[in-house]
This record gives structure tokens, C-alpha cells and sequence, in this order.
């Protein structure tokens, strides 16, 4: 009998055949999650990029997914547990995949977040080309709400740095992001990102909120910022996987 596919293999295998063969025609330019998936919302954000999220009936309780989708196709993909923690990426650009390591030192809660307005982390992540990186980072809540397109959202604080297991710096950011208490993800907002050379101000904070009947649900076409000098801005993937 053969084996179902998992939702992992079969991202990794719908997101290869959307880079090998191209975009479909426009009418048919939507993101299909993976059979038994399904998607309930739809970010749009500043900075050209588009993110489906979605749950799948065969993760444990609490587990959600997103891709993203930028202006040349999908680069990121991205799962996570009930408490946001990095269970699993996948950067398209490289190939290279990340789990989350067992036993980490303080691990990531958006419990402890809502619970009591901070929570700090320190965990390390296994990647398939047999990497191990550590991050260390927190969050907090300002105490300041918005409303973007109808959606509340609370306004966080954070920092963050990753290492090599060695020690080695690979990048660290810090600005605001957004939390849905609800759906439990964080959004990005105004924030810096230094990957070596200091650090540089990017903003992906979300724009539109398109729900299961709206006419952008999973649309795979980023609608804002979309110009060559912003498409050209490194990828900074948003925390809760996702940053």
C-alpha cells in the first residue's frame, strides 16, 4: 500500500513544480494547500509578499503552516506548534531545511507572551545540509493595539540574534511585530535585520487580511510594494514559521 504524503513532502513537491514550470495562467494563479489542509487566512503585506496560512487534520493540535510568496514565485515555507515555536522552515532559495532540536534551554511560548507580556527564548535548530544554529532572542507587548483591516492586532517588541553552535554570528533583527491572539501568529512590522553588515530597516507589516469568499484568498500575487527596488530587499522571513 502506498503512503500518504505528508503535508511536508507534498509542499516541498508543489513548491518545486511551481519554480520549474512557471506561474499558471492568471485566472488560475491561487495556492492550493496540501490534500487534507485547509487555508484560513491570507496575508497581503508591505514589501511585495503574500503569505497563505493553513492547518492540516494530520498535525498534532496547535500546528499551522505558511507559505510565502514574493513577486518571482514562493521562497519560504514554514510550520509551527501552539506555543509558535520554529518547528520546521524551508528556504526555497537554498533548499536548505530546519527543524527545531530537541531540548531546548527556554523554550519559545506564546502562552507565557499573553499570560505575562514577555517571554524570552533560547533554542537551537538542525538543518539538512548538517548545520545546527542557535537563536536567542524575546518578545514583549507594548500595549499598544491596531487595526489593520479590521483585524486587531497587539504590538510587540522584540530581539533577536542567531549563532552558529560555535558561537559564530550569522544575523540578529529587533523592532516591533504584531501578535493575533486568536489565530496565535505573529505578523511583522517596522523592524531591523542585520545579516553581517549592520543593521538595515525593512517593513513587511500586512496590508489586507483576505478570508476563505474574499476574492484575494490565496491569491499567489503580492498586490503592495511590488516595484523593482523593493522586490530587490533581502528576504527577511517573518518570526513564527515563523519569525
Amino acid at each position: 500500500m502506498k503512503q500518504r504524503m505528508s503535508a511536508q513532502g507534498w509542499i516541498r513537491a508543489a513548491v518545486a513544480a511551481l519554480m520549474l514550470f512557471g506561474p499558471a495562467p492568471v485566472m488560475a494563479q491561487v495556492f492550493t494547500p496540501p490534500p487534507g489542509c485547509e487555508g484560513f487566512v491570507s496575508v497581503q503585506s508591505r514589501g511585495c509578499k503574500v503569505s497563505h496560512h493553513y492547518i492540516c487534520s494530520g498535525d498534532p493540535a496547535g500546528h499551522q503552516w505558511r507559505v510565502d510568496f514574493g513577486p518571482f514565485g514562493p521562497y519560504f515555507v514554514s510550520r509551527i506548534d501552539a506555543e509558535a515555536q520554529w518547528v520546521y522552515s524551508l528556504d526555497l532559495a537554498t533548499g536548505v531545511a530546519q527543524e527545531l532540536a530537541p531540548g531546548a534551554t527556554d523554550p519559545a511560548s506564546f502562552s507565557a507572551l499573553l499570560d505575562s507580556g514577555t517571554d524570552t527564548y533560547d533554542f537551537s535548530q538542525m538543518a539538512s545540509d548538517g548545520s545546527r544554529t542557535r537563536v536567542r532572542g524575546f518578545d514583549t507587548l507594548t500595549g499598544r493595539k491596531v487595526v489593520i483591516d479590521g483585524v486587531e492586532l497587539e504590538e510587540t517588541s522584540f530581539e533577536f540574534r542567531e549563532t552558529t553552535a560555535e558561537g559564530g554570528f550569522l544575523n540578529a533583527a529587533r523592532g516591533k511585530e504584531y501578535i493575533h491572539r486568536a489565530w496565535r501568529l505573529f505578523f511583522s512590522g517596522p523592524s531591523e535585520w542585520d545579516g553581517g553588515d549592520g543593521f538595515a530597516a525593512y517593513d513587511r507589516s500586512p496590508v489586507r487580511f483576505d478570508m476563505p469568499g474574499d476574492r484575494g484568498f490565496m491569491s499567489v500575487l503580492p498586490d503592495y510594494d511590488c516595484d523593482e527596488q523593493l522586490a530587490a530587499l533581502p528576504v527577511v522571513p517573518a518570526r513564527g514559521v515563523a519569525p
